[in-house]
């Protein structure tokens, strides 16, 4: 049982670090890809971003709630009640900014691509994602903030 734990204690840690880690790298590289104003250099930064957000953000929102749930479980604790329930409420709160920001994403990197392609600038519907996606990345970056500190202090 004890092995069993810490195995899934292992995987959830590494899917927060991955969540944390894959979002703030992904909103820098993008950031600066984006103060460049070279489309060329923003279709190519956001069709990697587009791979990393599927590949690695995709795949740890999946484990951490198996994770977190079998870690409750095992240890005993009521999942919806005190600092757990907070988790999934923040868990929530990132997802309902993750999804738009996903197909955000994707629709700023068709955009990117067809306008370089075509040697054009961007267009307005790009800078208006941009601006969206920008806004919508504070708020689930807090709220993932706020679940690696539950996770960590356990109030």
């Amino acid at each position: 049982m004890m092995v069993l734990y810490l195995v899934l204690k292992t995987l959830h840690v590494i899917g927060a670090t991955v969540l944390l880690g894959t979002g703030a790298g992904i909103a820098f590289f993008l950031l600066m890809a984006h103060r460049t104003g070279d489309v060329r250099f923003i279709a190519n930064t956001t069709r990697v971003v587009v791979i990393a957000d599927y590949v690695f953000t995709t795949s740890a929102v999946i484990a951490q709630p198996l994770t977190g749930f079998g870690l409750a479980k095992l240890a005993g604790y009521p999942v919806f009640h005190g600092w757990l329930g907070l988790s999934l409420v923040l868990y929530v709160i990132t997802g309902a900014f993750w999804l738009p920001v996903v197909w955000m994403q994707t629709r700023m990197r068709d955009l990117a691509r067809k306008a370089a392609d075509a040697g054009e600038a961007l267009p307005a519907e790009y800078h208006r994602l941009f601006r969206l996606w920008f806004a919508s990345g504070f708020p689930a970056f807090a709220a993932v903030l706020g679940i690696v500190w539950l996770m960590v202090a356990k109030p």
